[in-house]
């Protein structure tokens, strides 16, 4: 293939990562502006935030498009570290600095790849939660009031501020979320609703000279490098805090890279992910910018409008320099109101919608840690909440899959042929012999339920346990076995075991179990431990005549 050929396969691609790169910019001027306002750190901290990170991610990450910046949950976690350190800025960004550090510490495990076991319910709690704390902590700014660090002290202010509110803000923020609601999809695929909104906004703003709050300065020159102090009694208490703010990245940047990967049909290395954008936060805590992650709406917006390498996340903050020189002037003037109300439209994008639709008729577990995740994350702590959810969602799969392990007598259906044979044993023995088969997974959750079916079992002389699975025993099963064979030989009951796994059986005989049962009293199929257990019979008859 010759230079003039290469040059026209390569264009159709730059073109569309140029398109891509500059239309994710615009989507993420406004969204970078109000998360910077809803941090406390301000305006220029979130929009360098957007540059530095989305340059930076898009030279170190993957081949694939992924646009970075502040995110709704990052916001979210970031002002509640804000809030926490009360004003001390130093404080602040080490905070920020040790998560961006934690998350190139965690891209060095194996960590990433847990993301792929958290439950849908879980993210979904935490997303709906997070969307609901965005809606909530701008409702104060919405009628011209500021923003609260917390939920609950929020909410008491908006009632106490509705009795005076500002009419210039309703004004604009109504006809903010207008704009926003009521906009074409054709008009919104060109030009999203929330530039236009931006700018029609803060036109009749200065229009007609309305009394609102605006962000009023944002800063052109690119950020300085700052001092930081290591101070050692700082660091061990704001250790959790940055744990957050890091993991919240990490995850929040993991699942907008599974979405990508669904729409190039690419599989993203997330330890290379994880990587660059704890790099990319490093420079943001340095320079006094916001964190941030993959964001998954500008992701989308610049693969959808034809972008698809790491060009696009090049161009992006590029496009985003050039609107900070030549446009410093407007962005000084655009109200915290239509910001205020940008962010409510971004906290109702984010709450998801499909599950909320098939909400009654998903299994009652997952509601369970749905509604747990999602009032933890907006009343107590995000991070908690993740972790709780986690832990809910296993706990209830465990007691799901221990009510499958269960106890299953003659009726039990295997074969035809051992069928007939459990059921000749009852007819012509008597119940003498019995055959139980362990069901499921025999582990901590089902260990207790199996236990306590073992009641007197009348007139059995040799009872003959088959353990179906090949899954080992864990401790609690174990100690549960050494119950089961002292219940058994209280009742004077001849305990043969069937253990069809060489893995189970090894782990057996390395815990002395079988050694407890008897070598003799093992077996590989249910026939010959059937066939020894009539022999047995048999020979104790014998001996008796």
């Amino acid at each position: 293939m010759n230079l003039k050929s290469r040059l026209y396969g390569f264009l159709p691609v730059i073109k569309g990562d140029i398109l891509g790169g500059t239309v994710s910019a615009i989507v993420a001027l406004p969204q970078a502006l109000a998360f910077g306002v809803a941090t406390g750190m301000g305006a220029s901290s979130g929009l360098w935030g957007a540059i530095i990170l989305c340059l930076i991610s898009g030279l170190f990450g993957g081949k694939i498009p992924l646009i970075s910046g502040p995110t709704g949950p990052v916001a979210i976690v970031v002002a509640s570290c804000a809030a926490y350190c009360t004003g001390n800025l130093n404080a602040v960004f080490l905070t920020l600095l040790m998560a961006a550090i934690i998350q190139i510490i965690i891209s060095l495990t194996d960590a990433p790849d847990i993301v792929k076991y958290v439950p849908y319910p879980v993210i979904s709690g935490f997303t709906n939660g997070v969307g609901t704390i965005l809606i909530l902590m701008q409702l104060n700014p919405l009628i011209g009031y500021d923003a609260k660090p917390s939920i609950t002290e929020g909410i008491k202010s908006f009632i106490l501020n509705l009795s005076d509110i500002n009419t210039n803000c309703i004004i604009l923020s109504t006809l903010t979320l207008l704009i926003l609601f009521l906009t074409p999809k054709k008009i919104n695929s060109v030009i999203p609703s929330q530039i236009i909104a931006l700018v029609v906004c803060t036109f009749v703003s200065v229009k007609f000279g309305f009394e609102t709050e605006t962000i009023s300065k944002i800063a052109i020159d690119f950020p300085k490098f700052i001092n930081i102090d290591f101070d050692t009694n700082l660091i061990y208490n704001l250790l959790p805090y940055a744990l957050t703010v890091s993991v919240v990245c990490s995850s929040e940047s993991m699942l907008t890279a599974l979405v990508a990967d669904s729409l190039t049909n690419e599989k993203t290395n997330h330890k290379k992910l994880l990587f660059s954008q704890g790099l990319g936060n490093i420079f943001c805590a340095l320079t006094g910018s916001m964190p941030g992650s993959a964001a998954t709406m500008r992701t989308v917006a610049a693969i959808k409008t034809g972008a698809t390498t790491k060009l696009a996340a090049v161009i992006n903050p590029l496009f985003l320099i050039i609107v900070l020189i030549n446009f410093s002037d407007f962005v000084e003037k655009i109200p915290l109101c239509v910001l205020a109300g940008i962010l409510i439209k971004i906290g109702i994008d984010i709450i998801d919608l499909k599950l909320v639709k098939v909400l009654k008729y998903a299994p009652k577990d997952d509601i369970y840690i749905l509604f747990a995740v999602f009032f933890l994350t907006v009343f107590y702590n995000l991070i908690f909440a993740v972790g709780a959810g986690i832990v809910l969602a296993a706990l209830l799969y465990a007691k799901r899959t221990a009510d499958k392990a269960n106890l299953i007598n003659t009726t039990y259906k295997i074969d035809p042929e051992t069928a007939g044979l459990e059921k000749e044993l009852a007819h012509d023995y008597k119940y003498q012999i019995r055959v139980v088969h362990i069901i499921g997974q025999f582990f901590f959750g089902s260990s207790t339920r199996i236990v306590s079916q073992f009641d007197e079992m009348l007139g059995t002389k040799y009872l003959i346990i088959n353990y179906e699975s090949d899954s080992l025993l864990d401790i609690s099963a174990v100690f549960a076995l050494e119950d089961i064979i002292i219940r058994l030989k209280a009742q004077h009951i001849n305990l043969m075991m069937i253990i069809r796994s060489e893995t189970v059986l090894n782990q057996l005989k390395n815990l002395k179990i079988t050694s407890q049962v008897g070598e003799e009293n093992i077996f590989h199929d249910e026939k010959t431990a059937i066939k020894d257990a009539k022999l047995r019979i048999k020979n104790k008859i014998k001996n008796k005549k």
